[in-house]
């Protein structure tokens, strides 16, 4: 195979470009990673074919501890302390030790989505888990954790292959519950940065559904939103369908609320400060015929300042009270509304030298043309949790293309869209976004351990 059909002709350039120490290493890593690929991309599909939920990746953990194991790190299973007592930690930390310089953390997430899959891929996943709510659902990785992972394990083993070219200790993170948002908490929580060496740097990736395969993004400074689950239950008073007359319709009072939260963002937020508040799902009555005594909300809300996500807190505490208040329910039944403290995390901010200094190195090892600057977006991760308060930590989470360029492109041209994450249809394009992902991270890690 030649060089050019394993890189490409971008990464082609960028190689050409390079010194000839450096090319030489890029190339080693290019044949290693050559040889890796067939069975990342057979581990993915099968993590794929396997979802878990968050606080129960039982499966998932122990596959990705074993993997690090085989491949020489020193491995510790269950790290993490939840406050509720019922959910057990999945959390994996496998450290490989080699001489003098600094402590780089590389984080995968392990946890998957309650969503029904609708790709029809050979692969698809169909299977079916009960959530921590009690209630039965379909699972599916539709946010790529399973393509993260097998880039994780790619890098893992690479970096194993590689100890001639680094010096330092490695921190290989599997975190469980990023999809709860309080996985990273939970293994910080169980003495993260005591029981193992603290990071000098930290670094993750996300796939993106609106980059190519084979690009990278980057964004220095604030690049996700916080992120607060916020429940409410509208209580009412049931009766017989026939006689509305006689009972109070939680159900009516919540589609009121429901419409009254909009307001939120268009009328009371400023709109130079980016807010969302969405409403997840809302769970209510048994029959046609009967009204309910109660109906269940769950609410997201993304900002990116802290004083504009409690403002719109307390918006939503006003709005469901006062609209029940209208309804005639009395106050005794009030909605209860409940900011969650297990389902929050602050925004995200990349440390901007870090930042710079990694979109330098993928520039590097893929191209310019394979290398973009891209905006924040209210999307939410708990990564930057790793960063501590204060920024104590640099991190730095790149984006990793994920879409078939072909689709892509045509889908700009007709101004159609394409499944995003959190979609039944998200489906990435797995060869060429796993050696991207593999490719790009362990170039990073190579350059903050030279």
């Amino acid at each position: 195979m030649t060089i050019a059909k394993l890189i490409g002709r971008a990464g082609v350039a960028a190689l050409l470009m390079l010194p000839a120490g450096a090319r030489a290493q890029q190339a080693r890593l290019d044949e290693l990673l050559d040889q890796e690929l067939p069975s990342l991309v057979a581990t993915y599909k099968e993590l794929h074919a396997a979802p878990e939920l968050s606080h129960h990746e039982v499966k998932t953990s122990a596959f990705v501890a074993q993997q690090l194991g085989a491949d020489g790190y020193t491995v510790t299973e269950h790290v993490g302390k939840y406050i509720r007592p019922e959910w057990h930690s999945y959390g994996v930390v496998g450290v490989l030790k080699n001489g003098e310089g600094p402590v780089v953390l590389v984080r995968t997430e392990l946890d998957a989505l309650p969503i029904e899959e609708k790709t029809g891929l050979p692969y698809a996943s169909h299977v079916r888990a009960v959530d921590d709510s009690g209630h039965e659902v379909s699972v599916m990785h539709a946010c790529g954790h399973d393509i993260h992972i097998a880039s994780f394990l790619g890098t893992a083993k690479l970096l194993a292959e590689l100890k001639d070219r680094w010096h330092g200790t490695l921190v290989m993170i599997g975190q469980p519950a990023e999809e709860a948002i309080n996985g990273a908490q939970a293994m910080l929580d169980d003495g993260l940065y005591t029981r193992f060496p603290r990071p000098t740097y930290a670094l993750a990736l996300h796939d993106s559904p609106t980059l190519a395969a084979g690009k990278v993004g980057y964004t220095p400074g604030y690049a996700l939103a916080s992120s607060t689950t916020v429940d409410i239950t509208i209580r009412g008073i049931g009766g017989h369908g026939s006689a509305p007359q006689m009972a109070k319709d939680p159900i009516v009072v919540a589609a009121e609320v429901i419409l009254g939260l909009q307001t939120i963002v268009s009328r009371e937020n400023s709109p130079f400060d980016p807010a969302v508040v969405t409403v997840g799902f809302i769970r209510g009555g048994t029959k046609a015929n009967i009204i309910p005594d109660d109906v269940e909300m769950g609410l997201t809300v993304r900002t990116y300042k802290d004083e504009v996500r409690q403002r719109i807190l307390a918006s939503i505490a006003r709005i469901a009270k006062n609209t029940a208040l209208a309804a005639g329910i009395p106050e005794d039944l009030a909605p209860i509304v409940k900011a969650s403290k297990t389902e929050e995390t602050p925004a995200m901010y990349n440390d901007p030298q870090l930042t710079e200094r990694v979109a330098a190195v993928l520039t590097r090892t893929l191209g310019a043309d394979n290398v973009e600057n891209v905006p924040p977006i209210m999307a939410s991760e708990d990564f930057g949790r790793f960063g501590l308060e204060g920024r104590q930590i640099p991190i730095c989470d790149f984006t990793l293309g994920a879409v078939d360029p072909t689709k892509l492109d045509e889908s700009r041209r007709a101004a159609t869209r394409l499944p995003g994450l959190h979609s039944s249809l998200w489906a990435p394009l797995p060869e060429p976004t796993i050696r991207t992902g593999v490719k790009a991270m362990t170039s990073a890690v190579l350059d903050l351990m030279k």
